[in-house]
């Protein structure tokens, strides 16, 4: 019988705030991170959801002292912080990094390739300086990267190689992700509108994000949340853009059902990628109901946060499961009228609702989908 793996503690660090409580406090008042941003030099301005530096500068600066970090892992180790406090380091802990970009800033201005920029040697900076002492799992597979991210630390977990797990993610704000973006003209000129008839595109965004997996909870945990099933498949469809007919992802959910023995009719809620494209949203409103969930409350983050890339998928599982905690369902900002051919119950109010089961889904370049199902305890 497989170990029953559990998620019992979590922060993240946004541009509405440096910990849990205040990103949840600023999501149910309605407030956005989303704002404009002169990004590239000598271009107009850009939506998009930024840490103010000099508040993160002045958070680290308190907590870690004036240490040699980049921006990118001043983030982590903040989001990190409260988790360190809270829960041993041992010989059988796991760390694992979601980030499709890393230290991508690192390249700016530089003719040979700096060290810093690889996403292996990130991740060991971090754990050195924390002391962990296994190896360091990077998971970086486009925008299902935090997704997937907890299912590896599941599935390392229930091998019995590992007692628990350090699960990080982050990704910032560049040029070059600016720039790769607006090339494929995904960029919106305004707020994004995940849903809606007159959506424009993304807006990308920055955070990072924690959480602590285990399969030897305490019992005196403030929550805990089993990891029910998971599941990824690739549809192999094109480089950039979603399979037309939900294949992916309708796969994922489905795997991921399968595992964790779980009909339609018993998920509460769901937390959709939704980057507000018109390919991605109508695929994911095509496999939503292939799998029959039409009927299941939904939303997407991405107009309080934009697309964190990948630290979406991660913040976005935190920011469910604050949402069964509360007993309150977020709405999908700035959502209106309905832009995709299918139907789906897109959250459009602060509304009060019994959540256990959630459904967490991402879908990313290259074709790729994952889904979790998580289930309050």
């Amino acid at each position: 019988m497989k170990k029953e793996v559990y998620i019992t503690d979590y922060n993240c660090v946004t541009p509405l705030g440096f910990d849990v409580e205040a990103n949840w406090n600023a999501l149910l008042e309605g407030k956005s991170g989303i704002a404009l941003h002169h990004i590239i030099e000598n271009q107009n301005p850009f939506y998009a959801s930024m840490i103010n530096t000099e508040e993160l500068e002045k958070e680290f600066s308190k907590n870690f002292g004036h240490q040699s970090f980049t921006r990118l892992e001043k983030m982590l180790l903040l989001s990190l912080l409260p988790l360190i406090k809270n829960h041993h380091i041992t010989e059988k802990t796991a760390f694992i990094l979601s980030t499709t970009k890393g230290n991508i800033s690192l390249l700016k201005n530089q003719t040979e390739l700096p060290e810093g920029v690889y996403l292996s040697n990130l991740a060991r900076k971090i754990t050195d300086f924390l002391g962990v002492k296994t190896k360091p799992i990077v998971v970086s597979n486009a925008c299902v990267s935090g997704v997937m991210a907890i299912a590896v630390a599941k599935n390392m977990i229930q091998t019995g190689r590992y007692t628990d797990a350090f699960v990080i993610a982050a990704d910032e704000i560049s040029e070059f992700v600016i720039s790769g973006f607006n090339s494929f003209q995904a960029i919106g000129p305004e707020p994004c509108k995940p849903y809606d008839k007159n959506r424009a595109g993304i807006n990308i965004g920055e955070a990072a994000a924690a959480v602590y997996i285990t399969s030897e909870p305490s019992g005196n945990e403030k929550l805990q949340f089993k990891v029910l099933g998971d599941s990824a498949v690739n549809d192999a469809n094109h480089i950039s853009g979603p399979s037309r007919t939900g294949d992916g992802l309708y796969a994922s959910i489905r795997n991921a059902m399968t595992e964790a023995n779980i009909p339609a009719e018993q998920i509460d809620f769901i937390s959709a990628h939704g980057t507000a494209t018109l390919y991605n949203d109508e695929m994911e409103a095509i496999a939503f109901n292939r799998m029959e969930l039409q009927h299941v409350p939904l939303n997407s983050m991405k107009g309080y946060y934009g697309h964190c890339l990948g630290a979406s998928g991660l913040l976005e599982s935190i920011i469910s499961i604050e949402s069964a905690l509360h007993a309150t369902l977020i709405p999908s900002k700035n959502f209106k009228e309905t832009g995709v051919s299918q139907p789906l119950n897109i959250i459009r109010e602060n509304q009060s609702a019994d959540i256990r089961y959630i459904l967490k889904t991402a879908s990313g370049f290259g074709g790729c989908n994952a889904a979790i199902i998580l289930e309050k305890c």
